[in-house]
């Protein structure tokens, strides 16, 4: 089922209807080395985190990215694919390629510098050869669909989240719901000048969530995604979205992951409930990569 409405969303959610059944996160992780790292002046046209305006450490990049591998490998196997000067975004590989069990989806790209990572055998022999995974491709169809960026996902109830913007149109959605084999998807859009889902929105191994409420075009679209998690929310206010405190994930039923600017906003209270709720608060520096216009999230595409 996929809805448009919060009024729709709201209709069609209860914890009868959408119990917890699945995985609520992955079994490992994969990355994609920020070689040659660079900024990419088209991926700018509609990202307003990237920093234009600032000089960037090719190394510092590459050390930031393998103490996240390191540290990432403390909670689950990690796998690192080498990264291309040709891909500067392919840092964020969630966007492009991402799971669901036994399936390898192939994102829609909307510009031609990420359709360039879509294109990538490497990456699609490991899933296919390697761990006998089906490929759904989407990114031969004529649409856009930028994957677990555009689309945040409640794994264990099988709900997806997506906010449409110049990175996911409806059809984007549609194909995307198929391809994860969602049972409810809540279509809705984001507030103008944000670009992905997974900067306002982060749903933590189904029990709670972060979001950034002004992050949606309407606020009774988050108020209505919140109903689903009840006290279980922490909400942001516009300094923290920006410093990427929305661009979460966890990986274990006991983790939170984010960077440590994203960390250092948190308030203490903040803190506090994620660790009432049972979150380990994880965190890594990251603001060389950060300056690409994504964080942590951003960087992990997960196996599930």
């Amino acid at each position: 089922m996929i809805v448009t409405t919060p009024a729709e969303f709201v209709d069609a959610w209860s914890p009868e209807r959408f119990p917890l059944q699945a995985a609520a996160t992955a079994r490992a992780a994969f990355l994609v080395a920020p070689y040659g790292f660079a900024l990419a002046a088209e991926s700018a046209t509609d990202n307003r985190y990237m920093a234009m305006t600032e000089d960037v450490d090719s190394l510092r990049a590459l050390a930031e990215h393998a103490a996240l591998a390191a540290a990432l490998r403390t909670c689950l196997p990690t796998i690192v694919f080498p990264g291309d000067p040709s891909t500067p975004d392919a840092v964020f590989p969630n966007n492009v390629f991402a799971t669901a069990p036994g399936r390898l989806v192939v994102g829609a790209m909307r510009h031609g510098v990420r359709r360039r990572e879509a294109a990538r055998a490497d990456i699609r022999g490991f899933f296919r050869d390697l761990l006998n995974y089906e490929i759904v491709d989407l990114s031969t169809q004529s649409l856009v669909a930028e994957l677990t960026g555009s689309l945040a996902i409640d794994r264990a109830r099988g709900i997806g989240f997506c906010g449409l913007s110049e990175r996911c149109d409806l059809a984007g959605a549609r194909a995307m719901h198929e391809a994860f084999g969602l049972k409810l998807t809540f279509c809705f859009a984001l507030a103008r000048g944000e670009y992905h889902t997974n900067v306002v929105l982060a749903p933590l191994a189904s029990r709670a969530a972060i979001m950034a409420p002004d992050g949606f075009a309407e606020a009774a679209a988050a108020d209505a995604i919140a109903r689903v998690y009840g006290e279980h929310v922490l909400r942001l206010d516009s300094t923290q979205k920006a410093a990427f405190a929305g661009n979460a994930i966890s990986l274990s039923p006991d983790s939170v992951w984010m960077s440590t600017r994203a960390a250092a906003a948190l308030q203490p209270a903040q803190r506090a409930a994620l660790a009432d709720w049972g979150f380990g608060l994880r965190s890594v520096g990251l603001a060389e990569i950060e300056k690409s216009g994504g964080s942590l999230r951003c960087c992990v595409g997960e196996i599930y």
